[in-house]
């Protein structure tokens, strides 16, 4: 059975605590819908979950990491046994790049575990149990980052570039049976992530602006859910060119610099 086009009631956000996550969980947060949110920062997701209990939604936070794959099993498990999860999205992850000291391997696991690692971790737990009833939807987090290999953050570019890709093939698979999935590539957003960027952002919008726009494509069934449409086009473009002619322009974009996320 599809899931209804109403919308859906039982839904689960990773990295909930702060940014696109915490602006979702406020739009979905109205009366006759269950959130079950995660985070790594107990106050932070305390505080979200009380603004979304003050609108109406019944909400259940867990601390937990999402490179964690035996705890993130259990609890989406144990989730979706007690009420079927309509909805999954797989947003929590964190950002860094080649800024102050470039990138190491210690960094490029870390953001390899969060971004790549915890999407699986959020996915695969609850695969056969919306093939089995022919219904859920899954949302991964990707970016327009994820588009083109930038030289300002090779790790996290990557990142969302494997996401994506997983993301675009897990549709195809699971269409025919009957689950649908999204991947949304975002651009600047008003986070925590690009909060720590010391160079101008374009077209940047606020988490729950994102919100809404991730919202609407999702009841929508899009497969990609890419914005702003100003950054989205010049970014699919770019990513069709030879290397050698885009080298040159992408290298001149400023570094990020700290790990933030989750």
């Amino acid at each position: 059975m599809k899931m209804s086009r109403s919308g859906p009631k039982n839904i689960v956000i990773t990295g909930a605590s702060s940014g696109i996550g915490a602006g979702l969980a406020g739009h979905y947060a109205t009366p006759g819908i269950t959130l079950h949110l995660q985070g790594r920062n107990a106050q932070r997701l305390e505080q979200i979950a009380e603004k979304c209990r003050a609108r109406g939604a019944i909400v259940h936070s867990r601390i937990l990491d999402v490179t964690h794959e035996a705890g993130m099993n259990q609890w989406l498990s144990s989730i979706d046994a007690n009420t079927p999860i309509d909805l999954i999205i797989a947003n929590a992850g964190i950002s860094a790049g080649t800024g102050i000291h470039g990138e190491n391997g210690k960094q490029v696991r870390e953001i390899f575990a969060a971004n790549i690692g915890g999407v699986v971790n959020t996915v695969t737990p609850l695969l056969s149990a919306m093939i089995a009833r022919k219904s859920g939807q899954i949302a991964i987090m990707s970016s327009l980052a994820g588009l083109r290999g930038l030289p300002s953050c090779p790790a996290y570019s990557a990142s969302k570039s494997c996401v994506r890709a997983y993301g675009e093939g897990l549709r195809g698979w699971l269409a025919a049976q009957g689950v649908e999935v999204s991947v949304i590539c975002p651009g600047y957003v008003a986070t925590a992530m690009t909060a720590i960027n010391t160079f101008p952002m374009p077209f940047m919008m606020s988490a729950e602006k994102a919100a809404r726009i991730i919202a609407r494509g999702l009841a929508k069934n899009k497969a990609r859910i890419a914005f702003p449409w100003m950054l989205y086009y010049p970014m699919r473009f770019f990513s069709c060119l030879p290397v050698w002619l885009t080298d040159p322009l992408f290298s001149r974009l400023p570094a990020k610099d700290a790990t933030s996320g989750q």
